[in-house]
């Protein structure tokens, strides 16, 4: 809990920082605004997270993102679809794509991050193709705006994808830290070899894990689609799988494989988010916040692997 704790603490004094230069960092409508992005990206970060704790990666989410947007739109547009038809449709691309990339990479026997790099450039190339390169939007599709009312407005004051995510975290800690499951896939992540020959179907975990991580980012997907509901199929969500990766390496999980914890993604989701806030609110030029997130988790990944380094005391 070490990684953690120190987590919390650089993310309070991230906090306490940016509300002392700039009061409007506790304003209602700002926290609010925070915790809807905390909420969104953090949903597919955890799917990303028990991706790498296989040893594997995902470089596609943002690109699936924007196919999934595009397809959303065409279905109620064009198609005339009801918006609930329309996301359990959406949840369905998500799990097809987790099972096409567990495919290849379980039996074909790719590199994860040959896969997912292919998918990154496959999906946003259909995205585009099938959008013929414009924006998509829902204009007046019936039902449309009282779902997105349902996804957006606060429930008791807390964002809606904040709600989901502490739901979602939740379920996914029982998967990850108190299921059989969960136990077989720290061991793939931390040896497959040695995992086959303790009797695990690895190829199901494995095929498991990247499933979880299509259907998560699915969800975002949809979420991020009520948040702008309006869809420029070559930009769309590009480059959020850097921020799940980020959040979910800053959070302990190691590319390696074989280690990551719940709470700890999610402290890493909000520390980004954070920042993002910061970034904005402190008017720092946009062009530096890819720069400043990459410095952070650099400082971040390293003092973490300067204490692992550092010898006990006797």
């Amino acid at each position: 809990m070490k990684k953690e704790f120190g987590l919390f603490a650089l993310l309070l004094v991230l906090c306490v920082g940016t509300a002392i230069k700039s009061p409007d960092f506790l304003s209602p409508v700002n926290l609010q605004n925070t915790t809807k992005q905390i909420g969104m990206f953090g949903i597919f970060s955890i799917g990303i997270a028990f991706v790498i704790i296989t040893g594997g990666i995902d470089l596609s989410v943002g690109s699936v993102m924007a196919l999934i947007g595009v397809m959303f739109s065409i279905m109620l547009n064009d198609r005339q679809m009801s918006p609930i038809v329309g996301i359990v449709a959406m949840l369905g691309i998500g799990v097809i794509v987790g099972f096409f990339h567990a495919g290849l990479i379980t039996k074909a026997k790719m590199q994860p991050f040959i896969v997912t790099l292919g998918g990154l450039m496959l999906y946003r190339g259909m995205a585009r193709y099938i959008a013929n390169d414009e924006s998509k939007g829902f204009g007046q599709v019936n039902g449309f705006d009282a779902m997105q009312a349902g996804f957006m407005d606060p429930l008791l004051g807390v964002p809606v994808p904040f709600i989901m995510l502490i739901l979602i975290s939740i379920l996914m800690w029982f998967v990850l830290h108190r299921s059989v499951y969960g136990r077989h896939l720290f061991a793939v992540g931390s040896n497959e070899e040695a995992a086959r020959y303790a009797g695990i179907n690895t190829t199901r975990v494995t095929s498991i894990a990247y499933i979880i991580c299509g259907v998560l980012t699915a969800i975002s997907g949809i979420l991020f689609l009520f948040f702008t509901p309006s869809i420029s199929a070559s930009n769309h969500a590009n480059p959020y799988e850097l921020y799940g990766i980020a959040a979910a390496v800053l959070g302990g999980c190691s590319l390696r494989g074989g280690e990551g914890t719940i709470i700890g993604i999610l402290l890493g989701t909000a520390l980004l988010c954070v920042l993002r806030n910061m970034i904005n609110l402190l008017s720092i030029p946009s062009s530096m916040e890819l720069a400043i997130i990459g410095g952070v988790i650099l400082i971040g990944v390293l003092a973490d692997q300067l204490l692992k380094n550092r010898p006990a005391r006797v």
